[in-house]
Parts: structure tokens; C-alpha cells; sequence
């Protein structure tokens, strides 16, 4: 089983490099059973729309994950009810709208997907440690991909090693920063600290560098405004074993935006 997992796609320049560059990389990689991403900045750099989700799915995406962005456009949560395409974090109390986990089954094969918020410099959730032993509890399936959203590197690593053997792979988001650490566990889970932005490059973690430097510079509040030079598609292709659920290979994606 062969998954493309696209880091974290930031506004409108994020969302035509991913129609760009999935074309390319199923030819480059020989196909892709499941395509995965990280959506929650995907409309205007905060939150997912309906029609940008629509416009995701249409490019080749299946799943859309999420992280503490996902509640940004109000007029999106009840849409985490109806579609079973979209991931919440997983560790949001009970009642919350929408879910965490779900099994999907595209030609064949079947992949568990998680989303997960980490705890260190963000929203207070439970637990994502308990609650993914909740989760794999009930998991029936050895195909397992998580989407740990989380700020602090040592949050994230630490998740991937409690997890190692259990999943199939850890991919870390949120810092838009792509890790150099992608590697396959001993127990066969792969991990990267993070799969990196899709989006532009050219500013500060996909905004336009002259809209956050004043939060810098001044600590007031400031406006954003997404970044449209130096756009890349980041990620990674992961290789697993259906049968078993372990991973064979993790392949950091880096892939440049070529304007038409």
C-alpha cells in the first residue's frame, strides 16, 4: 500500500500546487492507493470552506485531516457531521461535532486514518496518548496512518514512540516546517516530525512576511495575508504493508510549484 500524506495546504497557492503536483507524484511514484492531507489552513490560511473542501477532494485527495484550525469558519462544523471525508482531532471530548477516526476502503484496500491534537502550546483537549490506546483498542484494521497536530517537536516524538508498532505511521504537522528526520521505527511505524506546508514558501510559515513582522516587531494584532511566492507541495510517501500494517519505506515530498 502505497499513501501520500501532503503537509499542512495554506490558501489558494497551496491548494493549486497540490493540483498540480499529485499528478506528477502518482507518475513519479507509481500511483497512490490513498492520497491524505492536512486541510485546516486551506481557506484563506485558517480554517476549510465547503467549496475548498470540494475543490481538495477534486484534485485527488480522499482525506482531509485537521488540527485547532478546523472551528475557524463557523459555517464549515456542521459539514464535520455529514462528510466522512473529514477529520477533527480525535481527542476532543465526546459530543464535539464530527470525528477523529474513520476506516476507508479504496480498490481493495483498507486504511485506518487518526487526527490527533497534541497538548504542549495548544488548546487544552484529553489526552492524545489515552485516547489513541482507545482507538486502537477497537481498531480492527493493521493499516493505521496518524495525523498528529502538535507544536513541540519533543510532543511529537514522543507520541511516535509510544505508537511505534502499533500504527503504520506518525506524520507530525502544524510548525509548517518540514523535519530532515523521517525514518522507519524498529517496530515498524514510520515517522517525520513534520511533513512540512504546501504553500508559499517566500514569507513566514506560508503569510506573507510583510503582514506578520509588525506582530513581531510592534506585539500588536495583526491581519495575515497568505503568501504566494516560492509555493511547494511538502509531505512524504509512505510504503506499508497491508497485511502486517508495518511501514517499508517514508520518502520526504518537496516538490516546487511551476507557474503555467
Amino acid at each position: 500500500m502505497r499513501i501520500l500524506f501532503i503537509g499542512d495546504i495554506d490558501g489558494r497557492p497551496g491548494r493549486e500546487a497540490c493540483k498540480q503536483a499529485i499528478p506528477k507524484l502518482r507518475e513519479q511514484f507509481g500511483g497512490f492507493d490513498f492520497v491524505i492531507a492536512d486541510g485546516e489552513n486551506a481557506a484563506g490560511g485558517f480554517g476549510l470552506t465547503e467549496k475548498v473542501m470540494n475543490e481538495l477532494f477534486a484534485a485527488g485527495i480522499d482525506v482531509l485531516t485537521n488540527g485547532n484550525h478546523v472551528w475557524d469558519k463557523k459555517d464549515f462544523v456542521p459539514v464535520l457531521d455529514s462528510e466522512p471525508r473529514i477529520l477533527r482531532p480525535a481527542n476532543h471530548p465526546e459530543g464535539t461535532p464530527g470525528r477523529g477516526f474513520a476506516v476507508y476502503e479504496k480498490n481493495g484496500e483498507k486504511l485506518a486514518v487518526m487526527c490527533l491534537l497534541g497538548r504542549a502550546f495548544m488548546p487544552p483537549l484529553d489526552c492524545p496518548f489515552k485516547c489513541a490506546d482507545e482507538l486502537l483498542a477497537k481498531n480492527e484494521v493493521p493499516a493505521v496512518f496518524v495525523d498528529f497536530h502538535g507544536e513541540a517537536t519533543s510532543e511529537k516524538y514522543a507520541f511516535g514512540r509510544y505508537v511505534d508498532g502499533r500504527v503504520s505511521a506518525v506524520a507530525g504537522t502544524h510548525t509548517h516546517v518540514q523535519t530532515a528526520d523521517e525514518q522507519v521505527f524498529a517496530g515498524g511505524t514510520a515517522y517525520i516530525t513534520d511533513a512540512g506546508m504546501t504553500g508559499g514558501h517566500g514569507g513566514i510559515i506560508g503569510m506573507s512576511y510583510e503582514s506578520v513582522l509588525p506582530k513581531f516587531l510592534y506585539g500588536v494584532p495583526a491581519k495575515f495575508e497568505v503568501c504566494d511566492t516560492n509555493v511547494r507541495l511538502q509531505g512524504v510517501v509512505i510504503e506499508i504493508d497491508g497485511e502486517t500494517g508495518r511501514a517499508m519505506d517514508v520518502t520526504r515530498v518537496d516538490l516546487p510549484y511551476e507557474a503555467e
